[in-house]
């Protein structure tokens, strides 16, 4: 199970952490995903990290926003800076198990089996 916090309302600029924080005792062996839906949008790839604590991220976000993880605490963060009104959505974390690592696209929904609930992120210009 993910729960995902710390979204709200800030101004273009601002800063904004996001935490997920999962149950269970193998989060260690599951790769990390955020991804954001914008209203009428799709739901997007936003950034990825390994167990190893190795990143990958959207060109969109791209020095902007740093993914984290701390396998000791269950938990995930997306520290996001110089936010702009188009980084405006819902934030989800997912969890995608990462034996799947030689064959799957941890940048597509269908990679990952687990999802939070999403926390919103306003961003007013």
């Amino acid at each position: 199970q993910l729960q995902a916090s710390g979204g709200g309302s800030v101004q273009a600029g601002g800063s904004l952490r996001l935490s997920c924080a999962a149950s269970g005792r193998t989060f260690s062996t599951y790769v990390m995903g955020w991804f954001r839906q914008a209203p009428g949008k799709e739901r997007e790839f936003v950034a990825r990290i390994w167990s190893s604590g190795t990143t990958y991220y959207a060109d969109s976000v791209k020095g902007r926003f740093t993914v984290s993880r701390d396998n000791a605490k269950n938990t995930v963060t997306l520290q996001m800076i110089s936010l702009k009104p188009g980084d405006t959505a819902v934030y989800y974390c997912a969890a995608s198990p990462q034996y799947r690592s030689s064959y799957a696209d941890f940048t597509q929904i269908t990679a990952y089996d687990y999802w939070g609930q999403g926390t919103q992120v306003t961003v007013s210009s």
